[in-house]
C-alpha cells in the first residue's frame, strides 16, 4: 500500500504518505531493540506458556509470530515519525525473564532432560516438580520467560559455561524478578527460618540475591516466606533485617548492591563462610560481585582459582586490603590465603586516632625542626612510590620495611602445630608472632644469613590526598585554605608522620635465594608500632619488594 502512495501522481496522496512509517524501518528498529534487550539476557530460557526451551533465535521467532508483534508493528507504521518508546516498552515487557535461585538437590533436570520437550508434560517427580512450579509461578506473575541454572546451561560446552559464569551477575541484575526457593523452609515458618536455610550457606547464592532489583522468597510449598505477598521482598524490613544479621552484609548493599573492586576486603568476608560443591566455584561465584571477567578453568583447584581472582582485584584496584588475613598461605602467592575462610575475621581493627589527638600530635611535631624536615623527606619518598603490581603470581609490593634483629621461640612453646616467637625489629616495639612455620632463631650474638623483614604495606590513602577515582568524594568535600583544617603541605606531611606512628598490621617476610621474599603466614594478626614517632624517618626503609 505504501509503495502505491509513494508513486501516486496526485501530490495530495503523496503527502498522505508522510503520515506513515516504512515497514522496513519499523522492523529494523524492533529487531535492534530486541537484540539490545537480549544482550543482557541468558543464552536460552524456558517459555513459561509453552514449557519449551528456546535459544535467542527461537525467542525472536516466537515474538515475530505473536499477536503482540503484529499489534506493535501496525501501530508504529500508522504514525510518523517512528516512536521509539513504545518499541522499548513492548520489547521489555515481552522478553522480561525470571531467574531461579535455589540449592541444587540430587538429580536436578539437566539440559538434555528438557530439550525438545514440554516441561509441563514431564513426570512430576523429584526436582522436576520444582522446575514446573517455578515456571508456573513466573507465568502467573506475568512473565513469559524463565531461567534455571540446572537445565538452561549446556554443562558440556566449555565456551558456554565460560560465558555463563562471567555473565550470570548481569542476568540476575537485569531480570524482572528473581525467585528464591527455600526447599528446606516448611510452610508457615517463623522469622529465622531463612537465616537457617541451607540456601543461605552456599557460595553462588550471594550474587543471586545481591544482583537483582526484585526478589521474592518462597517456602517449600511455594507460598511466600513469612506470608509476605508484596511485590518485592527487598522492601521488607523484617526479611532484610534477617538477611543482614545472618550474612553480615549491610542493609544498603542487600537492597542496592553495586559490583566492583571497591571495599574488596569486606566483600571477601561476606563469602568467607560460604561453601560450594566444586572447590573452584568459591572464586568463580565472586566474578560478578567484583565486576571482573576471568577464564573459567574447572580442574585448576581452589588455591589457583582464588589466587587468580585476588590477583585481578589487587592489580585492578591497587587495594592491598586483600592482604589482610590470617591462616595458611596460598601456593599461588604467599601473600594470599589458601582458603577464603581466612577472611572470616573482620578487617584488622586498630586503635582509633581522634582528630583532637591528631592535631595535638601535629602541633608537638611542628616545634621540632628535625621532625619537620624528616616528615617532608618521607612524604616525598612515599608520594613517589609506585603502586602495587600483581601479575603471573608475583606481587610487586610497595612497603616500609623493618629488618628483624632477633627471633626467639617463647619459653614452653613446643606445640606440634603452632609456634610462638618473640620478635625484635629495628625501630619497632617488641612483638609476638604465632605461626605454623618453624622460624630460624637468631640474635645479635648469633646472626643468620637469611634476611627477615617486618613490613608495613604502603597505602596511598595515608598521604591524605583526594582520590579522584573515588566517586564518594567531591570537590565540595575539600577544606577551604582559610579553614582551620586546611591541609597545607607541612600539616599534611606531619599528619602522615603521626599516622605512621600508630599501630599497624604488618607482614612477616623471609628472603629467598633469588632475592625475592615469601610471606610467613600467622594464625594471629601481627600488630606492630614504631618506638619513636619523632625519629620515624630514620628507621623506615621505603622500598618495592617482589613477593612470591
Amino acid at each position: 500500500m505504501l509503495s502505491k502512495l509513494d508513486n501516486a501522481s496526485d501530490p495530495r496522496i503523496r503527502q498522505l504518505r508522510q503520515k506513515y512509517v516504512s515497514p522496513s524501518e519499523v522492523e529494523d528498529a524492533i529487531r535492534r531493540t530486541i537484540h539490545a534487550q537480549l544482550d543482557n539476557a541468558p543464552l536460552r530460557q524456558i517459555n513459561t506458556s509453552t514449557g519449551r526451551l528456546c535459544n535467542r533465535d527461537a525467542q525472536i521467532k516466537v515474538f515475530m509470530e505473536s499477536t503482540e508483534y503484529k499489534e506493535l508493528f501496525h501501530s508504529l507504521v500508522m504514525h510518523s515519525p517512528l516512536q521509539r518508546k513504545p518499541i522499548k516498552e513492548a520489547v521489555a515487557k515481552y522478553f522480561s525473564w525470571v531467574m531461579l535461585s535455589h540449592r541444587w538437590e540430587r538429580k536436578e533436570p539437566l539440559l538434555h532432560d528438557i530439550q525438545d520437550k514440554n516441561i509441563y508434560d514431564l513426570d512430576p517427580v523429584g526436582t522436576v516438580v520444582k522446575l514446573q512450579k517455578f515456571c508456573k509461578v513466573a507465568r502467573d506473575a506475568g512473565h513469559r520467560w524463565a531461567w534455571s541454572d540446572t537445565c538452561c546451561i549446556d554443562q558440556n560446552n566449555n565456551i558456554e559455561v565460560q560465558q555463563s559464569v562471567n555473565s550470570m551477575f548481569i542476568w540476575y541484575h537485569h531480570s524482572a524478578l528473581t525467585i528464591v526457593y527455600l526447599s528446606d523452609v516448611p510452610p508457615s515458618s517463623q522469622s529465622g527460618a531463612l537465616a537457617n536455610s541451607t540456601w543461605n550457606t552456599r557460595g553462588w547464592t550471594v550474587q543471586e540475591f545481591l544482583a537483582p532489583k526484585i526478589v521474592l522468597f518462597y517456602q517449600a510449598d511455594w507460598t511466600p516466606y513469612l506470608d509476605d505477598r508484596s511485590r518485592n521482598h527487598k522492601q521488607s524490613a523484617a526479611i532484610m533485617r534477617e538477611l543482614e544479621r545472618s550474612t553480615g552484609i549491610n542493609a544498603r548493599a542487600l537492597v542496592d548492591f553495586r559490583p566492583g573492586t571497591r571495599d574488596a576486603r569486606e566483600k571477601l568476608r561476606w563469602a568467607s563462610t560460604r561453601v560450594t560443591t566444586l572447590q573452584e566455584d568459591i572464586a568463580y561465584s565472586l566474578f560478578g560481585i567484583f565486576g571482573v571477567h576471568l577464564p573459567v578453568i574447572y580442574g585448576e583447584k581452589r588455591q589457583n582459582a582464588l589466587g587468580r581472582l585476588l590477583q585481578e582485584i589487587i592489580a585492578h584496584s591497587c587495594d592491598i586490603a586483600a592482604l589482610d588475613w590470617v591462616g595458611q598461605s596460598s601456593d599461588f602467592n604467599s601473600c594470599l590465603p589458601a582458603d577464603i575462610s581466612s577472611y572470616r575475621a573482620p578487617s584488622c581493627t586498630l586503635p582509633f586516632l581522634s582528630e583532637d589527638r591528631m592535631q595535638m600530635s601535629v602541633s608537638t611535631l611542628r616545634n621540632n625542626i628535625v621532625a619537620v624536615e624528616s616528615a617532608s623527606r618521607l612524604y616525598t619518598l612515599l608520594e613517589n612510590l609506585s603502586i602495587p603490581r600483581f601479575a603471573h603470581g608475583r606481587l610487586q609490593l610497595p612497603c616500609i620495611a623493618f629488618p628483624l634483629t632477633e627471633v626467639r621461640r617463647s619459653a614452653g612453646e613446643d606445640g606440634d602445630k603452632c609456634f610462638t616467637y618473640e620478635v625484635k625489629a629495628h625501630g619497632l616495639q617488641d612483638l609476638q608472632v604465632t605461626t605454623e612455620d618453624r622460624l630460624v632463631q637468631f640474635s645479635p650474638a648469633r646472626r643468620t644469613r637469611q634476611s627477615f623483614l617486618l613490613v608495613r604495606p604502603w597505602n596511598r590513602y595515608d598521604l591524605g590526598l583526594i582520590n579522584f577515582a573515588d566517586k564518594t568524594q567531591s570537590v565540595q568535600d575539600w577544606p577551604e585554605p582559610e579553614s582551620p583544617g586546611y591541609n597545607e603541605p607541612t600539616t599534611r606531611e606531619l599528619r602522615l608522620i603521626v599516622r605512621l606512628g600508630q599501630p599497624f598490621g604488618g607482614l612477616l617476610l623471609a628472603q629467598q635465594w633469588g632475592g625475592e621474599y615469601k610471606r610467613i603466614a600467622s594464625d594471629n594478626k601481627i600488630i606492630a608500632q614504631v618506638k619513636d614517632m619523632t625519629s620515624v624517618d630514620d628507621v623506615m626503609d621505603v622500598r618495592m619488594l617482589e613477593i612470591l
